[in-house]
């Protein structure tokens, strides 16, 4: 009994870890690679992923810091 609450327990961590954590480290990084090259189905899931992956998102916001891209002037 006592073995299967730890069971439980470490499944639990794993989870709220790789959606608190994992993923949204994934998705910062292809939105940073995509934002500017997505087409407008891609873009509707690039929404999604923000939506679904917000609570996440806003635990990593206050270490990230992505900048546009500097304009080319010709």
């Amino acid at each position: 009994m006592r073995q299967r609450i730890m069971v439980v327990a470490l499944l639990y961590l794993t989870l709220a870890g790789a959606y608190l954590l994992a993923v949204p480290i994934a998705v910062l990084l292809y939105l940073k690679l995509r934002w500017y090259v997505a087409s407008s189905v891609e873009r509707a899931f690039m929404y999604f992923l923000v939506f679904f992956f917000f609570p996440g998102l806003l635990v990593l916001s206050p270490f990230v810091n992505i900048r546009p891209q500097r304009r080319q002037i010709v």
